[in-house]
């Protein structure tokens, strides 16, 4: 028989009862905004995994001076491919040395790795997720969160700050440092950045790092870097859809009649050299070592064209660019090749005439490439044997004739009245050649310092005016990254447009030295996807996405 509770007793159990708080709809939409980004976090991980761009990182150690400026004292350089189809990895094409038994130890790896927050565990399980306020990164904005490992004792995840732009949950931007157990496990602070390169595609594109490094006694030293990656898309690609176009056109018979049907000894010599210049420049590019050409070419071209008018040189001279960081030119036939970072800390465009008359120097004294590159075996070499099998620097006697050679072009150029400025940039880069021997030693051709002498234009820099690096109105030379800046989806290069800042202090100068990247980042709109299409990347419709927390949610997940 059973008994039955009365009614109060009831009544008065409900009212005890703990009431469960009903889901907040703010954070609700915070759950789905955030696994949004993880999905996408995914996708991400497996479209990077197609690719092997190039990936290069220059490193300067500072000295702890803050009343100059902390100069570098000491750099690192180091160029590969990034490999991210196993497991995160560097296929070396080049890395520099250490100097000094006291020097820290740099691994590529390490830095190719600040590429990715964590490639194989970003998810709700292993990160706790904390909305911070909205932001504007140039054109796109961000939904910014903090995030670091619900285990504190878990080691290498990301412990810092995301920013995800606000139409398809991607992320743009993460800055922080990984976990580490024990001393040995050592990880930089790194500020890493995404740029839009097709409708809803964003890819890795620039790292920014400054932390103190470790040496064999455990003496800290205080470091800066820049990573850059480039060259996602395949350069073989443009010339399969050349090749498609020639497919489909008609099919009557074709006939050059432009050319004679003989031609003389000395023109053969000279097709033959062309032949070897098409098949390097070729080689370079395909490897993603040259910018396609471009405005930055033009301007070059036009800077040329004013030392061959001016000196009634009747020849035909063409620019491109190096797109690696190290200060360098060479000559290959009629081209003239300069480097990205040559072109970046040059001061004006008459220290700019200077490093191209030497090559042009070269080029009109009859210093020719060696034309054994005319046959097409000898630049069929892997990307990574790149740098080790082609070489184009210049021999001392033929680089003291070409400096010679160079000043008289320069005395009857419209840059004659500036060659001071030529002079004052040689010198600031001879002050800092010591301790920057791997910004000063090219990956190709000549560069412009060795073991902390200026061997190029050496007269315009004995007569240019004392080096004062106090003077805040004497500007020898700039910081890396001010002149150009670089797609990483397709190479090309484009003159970057800045406001005139006023210098207040002479530790704003930074002459050479490695400064963080802010990016003003654009979206790539449907219907502009220059350079995707050959990768069958084309827009596509983006699912129905949560709502801005940042209108709705006034608390955190």
């Amino acid at each position: 028989m059973t008994s039955k509770i009365p009614l109060r007793i009831i009544t008065a159990l409900i009212v005890t009862l703990p009431l469960l708080p009903a889901p907040s709809p703010a954070n609700n939409l915070v759950d789905q905004l955030i696994g949004r980004v993880v999905s996408n976090e995914q996708k991400f991980l497996g479209r990077v995994r197609q690719f092997n761009p190039i990936i290069e990182t220059y490193i300067q150690e500072i000295a702890d001076d803050p009343g100059h400026g902390q100069p570098p004292v000491m750099d690192h350089y180091m160029i590969g491919k990034l490999d991210t189809s196993k497991r995160i990895s560097h296929e070396r094409l080049f890395v520099s040395a250490s100097r000094k038994s006291d020097s820290t130890v740099f691994y590529p790896v390490g830095f190719a790795q600040m590429v990715i927050p964590d490639a194989y565990d970003f998810n709700r399980e292993t990160y706790e997720f904390e909305y911070v306020r909205r932001e504007f990164l140039g054109d796109v904005r961000a939904l910014v969160f903090d995030m670091g490992p619900k285990d504190s004792a878990a080691a290498g995840k990301f412990r810092g700050r995301i920013w995800v732009e606000d139409r398809e949950y991607n992320i743009v931007r993460f800055n922080g440092t990984y976990t580490m157990s024990k001393a040995s496990s050592l990880f930089f602070h790194f500020d890493s950045w995404r740029v839009n390169t097709a409708p809803g595609i964003w890819m890795p594109a620039f790292v920014y790092v400054e932390d103190a490094g470790y040496g064999p006694k455990q003496a800290k030293r205080r470091f800066k870097a820049q990573t850059r990656l480039w060259g996602y898309n395949p350069f073989r690609n443009s010339k399969l859809d050349e090749l498609t176009e020639i497919l489909i056109e008609a099919e009557d018979a074709v006939c050059d009649d432009s050319n004679p049907k003989h031609v003389s000894p000395v023109e053969s010599q000279r097709s033959w050299a062309k032949q070897a210049e098409e098949n390097i420049v070729y080689r370079l590019e395909k490897t993603g070592l040259l910018a396609p050409k471009g405005e930055v070419d033009d301007v070059l071209n036009t800077v040329v064209n004013n030392l061959l008018v001016t000196n009634e040189i009747n020849l035909d001279i063409h620019c491109r660019v190096l797109l690696t960081s190290p200060l360098e030119t060479f000559s290959v036939g009629q081209a003239i090749v300069i480097s990205r970072g040559l072109l970046d800390v040059l001061p004006d465009e008459a220290s700019l005439a200077g490093m191209l008359a030497t090559e042009l120097a070269h080029i009109v004294l009859g210093h020719g490439t060696e034309t054994m590159y005319a046959f097409s075996d000898q630049t069929m070499i892997d990307d990574t044997d790149v740098l080790n099998e082609l070489e184009f620097a210049r021999s001392e006697e033929e680089v003291e004739a070409a400096n010679e050679k160079a000043v008289e072009i320069l005395s009857n150029s419209p840059y004659a009245k500036d060659l001071a400025s030529i002079g004052l940039f040689l010198k600031s880069l001879g002050n800092h050649a010591a301790a920057l021997p791997n910004l000063s030693r090219p990956n190709l051709g000549n560069g412009l310092a060795q073991e902390g002498q200026v061997p190029r234009l050496g007269e315009l820099a004995n007569a240019a005016p004392d080096l004062d690096e106090d003077k805040i109105d004497q500007i020898a030379a700039l910081p890396l990254g001010s002149r150009v800046k670089l797609n990483p989806w397709n190479n090309a290069l484009t003159l970057i447009k800045t406001k005139p800042v006023a210098l207040l202090t002479a530790k704003d100068k930074m002459p050479f030295h490695i400064t963080p990247f802010v990016l003003h980042l654009t979206r790539v709109e449907a219907g502009n996807t220059s350079g995707t299409a050959s990768l069958g990347i084309s827009p596509r419709a983006a699912a129905p996405a949560p709502q801005d927390p940042a209108s709705e949610a006034s608390s955190s997940p």
